[in-house]
């Protein structure tokens, strides 16, 4: 997705290297197509050539960039340029302010099981919910039976085509990977 982003300014002998990470929870087949991805950018840096890693979001915020750098910067000086995070964009476009004043904020996996998630849910004025995908069903419930169903939104594939926004009693049952929900129990921050 991320190279879909920036074709236009790739340029047309730019060698590229996909590093496929297998989206598993274990985490060993992760670690070694991160091991292998950062061997081959090391070969390029040990040759004098720069390498830039397209990245969706902020390559520090849930992203596999930060395995990459992890690997390499021991050796190499890495220059990272921030990006916007998802739940910065999905707030942005549902108009919905993330916190103000003393107001907490969580950003949660949906992986997590349901006692940490409500947990989360329950101790900030807002919390944001990532990763749903296959997980939408369950969490979807939990936010339900803690009756935040009126303050949750959905948000889809922010700022990319087809996205999405709406309260969470319209969204779809099955949600892609690149979605979250937003749940604000405290909707006017300007009181």
């Amino acid at each position: 997705m991320a190279r879909g982003i920036a074709a236009a300014h790739v340029a047309a002998d730019a060698e590229e290297i996909a590093i496929d990470i297998p989206m598993t929870r274990a985490r060993e087949p992760a670690q070694e197509a991160y091991d292998a991805g950062a061997a081959r950018i090391a070969a390029h840096l040990g040759a004098g050539r720069d390498v830039v890693c397209l990245c969706e979001g902020d390559p520090m915020f849930y992203g596999s960039f930060m395995y990459l750098q992890a690997r390499l910067a021991p050796r190499f000086p890495v220059e990272i340029v921030p990006g916007v995070t998802s739940v910065s964009a999905a707030a942005a476009l549902a108009r919905l302010p993330l916190s103000a004043r003393e107001g907490r904020i969580a950003v949660l996996p949906g992986t997590l099981p349901d006692e940490a998630l409500r947990a989360g849910l329950l101790a900030h004025e807002t919390v944001a919910v990532m990763k749903l995908g296959r997980h939408f069903g369950r969490v979807r419930a939990l936010v339900e039976s803690l009756d935040l169903t009126d303050r949750a939104t959905f948000v889809a594939r922010a700022t990319l085509a087809g996205e999405a926004v709406m309260p969470l009693s319209e969204a779809p049952k099955e949600a892609p990977y690149f979605s979250l929900l937003l749940i604000a129990k405290d909707t006017d921050p300007w009181l």
